[in-house]
């Protein structure tokens, strides 16, 4: 994925040393923050009209196949204040969220998808967060749905599913609003 990369980043106008490789069990401290990755589960596949390669995209594409680019990653971020992120990325549930994001990054704040679809649905999240990780907060994500109106979450959506079955506080992410997140998970500033 590194090379695939990195030939994007470069074809955009950047260059190849701004992609850098970070696998599962790894961490590397970027501007003070430390990037962590963590395991997640689901298919991590790249259409064929994303390959160059005219003959192997036309190969793929003939038969509806994509191309398989590697293992699925989420994410820890630990910010400097205390604050330790989980970025769920499109999963299932697992064990990790007991065992690595919770009893070893001590995750406070977890950004959980919640779309049903490529990710957990609303039931299989709040349980995730309820049982699994246990953060302070949580913010809902990846919904694949027009989950607020006026920044209100809308009743009978996956989101308000979500944010009721949730014993700690969610947060819902509306355009143009910014939440700002104290070194114990809790919400201090801005769309709370």
């Amino acid at each position: 994925m590194q090379g695939f990369l990195q030939k994007k980043v470069v074809a955009a106008g950047g260059t190849a040393s701004q992609v850098d490789v970070l696998l599962y069990g790894g961490s590397r401290t970027i501007g003070g923050v430390k990037v962590a990755v963590v395991g997640t589960v689901h298919n991590n596949n790249l259409g064929a009209n994303f390959l160059s390669d005219a003959t192997h995209a036309a190969a793929l594409a003939a038969d509806g196949l994509s191309a398989y680019v590697g293992p699925t990653h989420g994410y820890i971020l630990q910010f400097t204040n205390g604050l330790k992120v989980y970025l769920s990325g499109d999963t299932g549930h697992t064990s990790d969220m007991k065992l690595i994001v919770r009893d070893f990054y001590k995750a406070n704040l977890a950004v959980l998808n919640i779309g049903n679809i490529f990710t957990m649905g609303p039931e299989e999240a709040a349980f995730a967060a309820n049982k699994l990780i246990k953060p302070k907060s949580v913010i809902a994500s990846h919904a694949n749905e027009e989950a607020t109106s006026g920044g209100v979450v809308i009743a009978g959506t996956k989101t308000d599913q979500f944010s009721k079955l949730v014993k700690v506080p969610v947060h819902v992410p509306t355009s143009g609003d910014v939440m700002e997140f104290n070194g114990n998970g809790k919400c201090v500033a801005g769309a709370c």
